[in-house]
C-alpha cells in the first residue's frame, strides 16, 4: 500500500481541478493492480462466476456477504468498475488506508450517530443517482465464515432510494485466509455475481430476504 500511496496522492489532488471522473478510473485502476497483487501473492486460487451478470453501463448496488478483509481485495479485482463503500468511522484513524477508501469513493459512517449516518447514507443516494457504483455489506459486521448473518433492511436505502439495480455478490471461503484461525491458510475462494434485481419490485423486508437468500445460493 506504500508503494502506491503517490499515485493516490496524485489522483486526489487532481481530482479538485475537475478531473474527478478520470482521476477516480485512474484511481481505481491502481487500487485495483495493488489488489491483483495482493491476490497473487495470497497464492489462493479464485474461481470467478457471474460476470456476465453485471451490465456494462450504469450505476449499481452491489450488495455482498462479509466473512473477510479480503472481500474488499476481491471485489477489486473482478467487479470491474469503480466502486465506493461505507466504511465504519474508527477507518479513519488507519493511515494511508483511509487515504484510498476516500479516492476510491468511499464514505465513513458513524453507527453511534444517526444524524451524521444519514447524511453519509444521503451521500451515498447521490453517488449512484449521479451512476456511480457502491458496495455494501448488509450483515454490518464480518461473519468470519460463510453462515450469514441477518441483513439489515436499512441497508438497502441506498438502493431503494436511489433506484439502482442490485447485484448480489456471494464470496465464499474468505474468512479462512486469516480472520477464522487467526494464522494465514491457504484456501480455495469463489465469488459470484447473481442477477440484477430491481429493488422497485419488493417492499422493504421482502427485498433484504430476497437477495439474502440469493447471496445464500451463491454460496452453495
Amino acid at each position: 500500500m506504500l508503494l502506491v500511496v503517490p499515485f493516490g496522492i496524485f489522483a486526489f489532488i487532481f481530482q479538485w481541478f475537475g478531473l474527478k471522473k478520470a482521476m477516480t478510473w485512474f484511481a481505481y485502476r491502481v487500487a485495483q493492480f495493488w489488489a491483483t497483487i495482493v491476490r497473487l501473492v495470497s497464492l489462493c486460487p479464485v474461481e470467478v462466476r457471474g460476470k456476465e451478470n453485471i451490465p456494462k453501463k450504469g450505476g449499481f448496488c452491489f450488495v455482498s456477504n462479509h466473512g473477510s478483509i479480503f472481500d474488499i481485495i476481491l471485489a477489486l479485482c473482478y467487479i470491474g468498475r469503480p466502486f465506493g463503500f461505507i466504511a465504519k468511522k474508527e477507518l479513519l484513524m488507519i493511515p494511508i488506508l483511509n487515504l484510498w477508501i476516500s479516492i476510491l469513493g468511499g464514505l465513513f459512517i458513524d453507527r453511534k450517530n444517526p444524524r451524521k449516518a444519514l447524511k453519509t447514507i444521503n451521500k451515498g443516494i447521490n453517488k449512484l443517482k449521479k451512476g456511480g457504483n457502491m458496495l455494501i455489506f448488509p450483515e454490518g459486521h464480518r461473519a468470519r465464515d460463510d453462515k450469514l448473518l441477518p441483513f439489515h433492511p436499512g441497508s438497502f436505502k441506498l438502493a431503494t432510494q436511489s433506484g439502482a439495480m442490485i447485484i448480489p455478490v456471494s464470496i465464499k471461503n474468505s474468512g479462512l485466509i486469516y480472520e477464522r484461525n487467526g494464522h494465514y491458510t491457504k484456501t480455495h475462494m469463489r465469488i459470484v455475481f447473481g442477477r440484477p434485481v430491481n429493488p422497485a419490485d419488493f417492499k422493504k423486508q421482502e427485498l433484504a430476504d430476497h437477495v439474502q437468500r440469493l447471496v445464500e445460493s451463491g454460496l452453495e
